[in-house]
């Protein structure tokens, strides 16, 4: 039990924040369609935001990996989530044949916001750069 409460967190944590990574990265080599996406959503300063979604996904994705400031880095990608939640799986405004997939993506989302906020409540664990288990 002592090894999973040392190692568990740095797993969980690369668990949880892989594929934020992944994704922040294929918004890298993937700019323009990134910025189609956004736009084809109606949202303003596409390019702006999907800027914004890089820094967030990739940036907090690795500060989680690695536990350095771990509460602000999940914090910020709870709040990123949450929004990719509403305005990119808005299963309740899409046609039916839609509707099934954007939920299941959905949930996926608050699936994940449900991981971030233990982090945000509990710090980063035993190993990590910040080894914040219980300060703020």
């Amino acid at each position: 039990m002592n090894a999973l409460n040392s190692f568990g967190p740095l797993v969980g944590r690369i668990l949880m924040a892989f594929i934020f990574v992944m994704s922040g990265f294929g918004k890298i080599t993937g700019f323009e369609g990134t910025v189609g996406y956004i736009a084809s959503k109606g949202l303003p300063m596409p390019e702006l935001l999907a800027i914004g979604a890089i820094f967030v996904e990739l940036g907090g994705g690795i500060m989680l990996i690695i536990g350095w400031n771990a509460r602000w880095a999940a914090a910020a990608i709870f709040v990123f989530t949450a929004m990719a939640a509403l305005f990119f799986h808005n299963f309740w405004a899409v046609p039916p044949n839609e509707a099934q997939n954007q939920m299941i993506n959905f949930m996926k989302n608050i699936s994940m916001m449900g991981g971030l906020l233990y982090v945000v409540v509990h710090g980063s664990g035993p190993f990590s750069l910040s080894r914040n288990t219980t300060r703020a």
